[in-house]
């Protein structure tokens, strides 16, 4: 082989090197960070499979960031709905060199949090934390998916004292940032409203016996009552109720908006009971039938709440991304802020303190022994 056939080898071996490098595939860590144990262990596994199943969609596309081929890594890790715990964790994540995070699930756990990533440059999406404090901190890093809670409360106030005719309501919380945070604005729509609010009570989020607070509640005779606390809670609250023979209207906010509490409440539920949720109903997702007949082939398990926006979440991290041409949480977190996506629960776009704009809340009643949807305030 002569000298000028060998050099012209040997620059293309180089530049075959050079090529397979500049396309080698590099891993993006995505957070996930929900309860996975205790009594909200069914809603946190909700969300972490919404953001398995938005990572694996992604990973089958192959998308091609920065002249790489990524390949999402999915690193989920429970908070236990402790906001201590949660701080730790938190800290964990960035430790692991996360490019973004989905979560947390709960307000009590996300506010703390939120700040421990904002300090290393993280964003973080959350699917459900609804405090509207977690976004009124000035933190650049951080999204709401949902409406928050001046606006579930807004709905869930006025609706008990215009469409429900119940202008008496007593308001009980668990003392949760959500729970209380929730309550408290509440309590102002009803007043708004025109309604009267007759007794605020509260329990916390381990409470099982409600009787002490029901008894104080049926002495002053309410047209309503309006709950704010997980499922379990309120499944346990609604079976109290009966025993105690109180025939009241009853509706509860986001958390227990769920399959599991109609499940736990058994033959306490009757059709003057309502919950909220914080979006869409799926037949008004552009994609959400089909979203949600795919989970639950992929999980063998129902959609409890959260999981559309989840999975969402991850897909406008991935946008963001590609319009950066970076995993760069710091190059792609200018992107996150301005950008728009059509999401599995709709358009998705973020206002300038970082919660979704033109965010919904459903009202859903119970009856068949589902929720139904009701009617959406947009």
């Amino acid at each position: 082989m002569n000298i000028k056939h060998l050099s012209r080898t040997l620059m293309a071996v180089a530049v075959g090197a050079y090529a397979s490098a500049a396309l080698a595939d590099v891993t993006v860590k995505i957070g996930q960070v929900s309860p996975l144990t205790g009594e909200l262990a069914h809603i946190g596994k909700d969300d972490e499979n919404g953001v398995r199943l938005a990572i694996e969609d992604l990973n089958s596309k192959k998308l091609s960031i920065g002249g790489q081929i990524v390949t999402f890594e999915l690193d989920s890790q429970d908070d236990a709905a402790d906001p201590k715990t949660a701080v730790t964790v938190a800290q964990k994540l960035i430790d692991d060199h996360v490019s973004g995070v989905v979560g947390h699930a709960n307000s009590g756990t996300s506010i703390p949090a939120s700040r421990i990533y904002a300090g290393a440059g993280i964003p973080m999406i959350t699917e459900s934390a609804t405090n509207p404090l977690l976004t009124q901190q000035g933190l650049k890093s951080v999204f709401r998916m949902v409406a928050n809670d001046v606006r579930q409360g807004s709905v869930i106030g006025t609706y008990l004292v215009r469409d429900l005719k119940a202008p008496k309501v007593a308001i009980v919380d668990d003392r949760t940032a959500y729970g209380q945070g929730l309550a408290d604005q509440i309590e102002k729509a009803v007043k708004s409203a025109n309604g009267t609010v007759i007794a605020r009570e509260f329990g916390t989020d381990k409470t099982t016996n409600w009787m002490a607070v029901l008894t104080t509640i049926k002495n002053q005779r309410p047209d309503a009552i309006a709950f704010t606390g997980g499922d379990t809670q309120a499944a346990a609250f609604v079976q109290q109720m009966r025993r105690l023979g109180m025939k009241v209207r009853f509706i509860a906010g986001d958390e227990a908006c769920t399959p599991q509490f109609i499940t736990l409440g058994g033959s306490s539920m009757n059709g003057d009971m309502y919950c909220t949720l914080a979006g869409v109903p799926p037949s008004q997702m552009p994609h959400g039938p089909a979203f949600f007949k795919r989970f639950e082939q992929r999980f063998k398990t129902p959609v409890q709440l959260y999981a559309p926006p989840a999975y969402d979440a991850v897909m406008t991290m991935a946008a963001a991304m590609q319009a950066a041409n970076s995993t760069d949480p710091k190059v792609y977190l200018p992107k996150l802020q301005s950008m728009k996506v059509d999401g599995v629960t709709g358009p998705i776009q973020f206002d300038e303190a970082g919660d979704i704009r033109n965010g919904a809340i459903t009202v859903r009643q119970f009856g068949n022994n589902v929720w139904n949807d009701k009617s959406v305030v947009r």
